[in-house]
């Protein structure tokens, strides 16, 4: 009988384990990673690229230092992100602009293309 007791007791430990580990994951799920891969596969350069949070009054969250050459890829950290929900903003130096609503607990690389 304490054989059957003591094997109970760590199915349990071992399910609680588990449960434990899961979630951490959905946690994580509800947060943006905190950087955020930014590649550019145009022929021009990026000038500029901002990252806010959505809503009526938008924080920014992260911006492009220098300019990004074509081809080169930089990791911007999030400053304090809060939700996933996300504008982000490009323009080239062709005058070429770009906006988005992002998913930033989804999307951890964002590449701009032609």
């Amino acid at each position: 009988m304490t054989m059957v007791f003591r094997n109970l007791a760590v199915i349990g430990l071992g399910l609680g384990a588990a449960l434990g580990l899961a979630q951490p994951a959905a946690a994580q799920a509800t947060r943006p990673h905190p950087q955020i891969t930014i590649t550019n596969q145009r022929t021009v350069p990026l000038s500029n690229f901002a990252i806010a949070t959505a809503g009526d009054q938008p924080r920014l969250v992260a911006k492009l230092a220098k300019p990004l050459a074509p081809g080169k890829s930089v990791a911007l950290k999030l400053n304090k992100p809060q939700g996933c929900s996300y504008t982000v903003q490009a323009q080239f130096d062709d005058e070429a602009t770009s906006d988005a609503d992002m998913d930033l607990c989804k999307d951890r690389v964002i590449r701009l293309t032609e």
